[in-house]
């Protein structure tokens, strides 16, 4: 499947709406605390790369290396839990309200949701 100037110009217009919800969200209600959400999805990505890079299987055993990836998958799981669930225990604790709770979750789905297809659509292709 080849990536082409479309695909970069739909991804960064979704990136920009998910932004855009996170900080208003911040903005309308003046409490800054939502914007933690971004922090978390823009890291949730980096334990699957880390782990994915330092398993390295060899070609001839393909078993290699299972536990890393699995750590880095739970890493990631719960960075991705963690986007979602912060917001809503703000919200339950009346530290942010619950409009900014759903622009929060939604914006920060947007980003992680983006950030993930950036690496499917973009990701090289490995000669053997």
């Amino acid at each position: 499947m080849a990536a082409g100037l479309k695909t970069i110009i739909s991804l960064s217009f979704v990136l920009a709406i998910g932004f855009l919800l996170v900080i208003l969200s911040c903005a309308l209600f003046k409490q800054y605390l939502p914007l933690l959400v971004v922090a978390t999805y823009v890291l949730a990505p980096l334990p699957n790369w880390i782990c994915g890079r330092c398993a390295n299987p060899d070609d001839f055993v393909e078993s290699s290396g299972n536990a890393v990836v699995d750590f880095g998958r739970f890493c990631t799981g719960f960075l991705v839990v963690m986007g979602v669930a912060l917001p809503a225990v703000l919200a339950h604790s009346e530290i942010i309200r619950i409009p900014a709770m759903i622009m929060s979750i939604v914006g920060g789905l947007l980003i992680y949701g983006t950030i993930i297809s950036f690496g499917l659509f973009f990701q090289e292709e490995q000669e053997f």
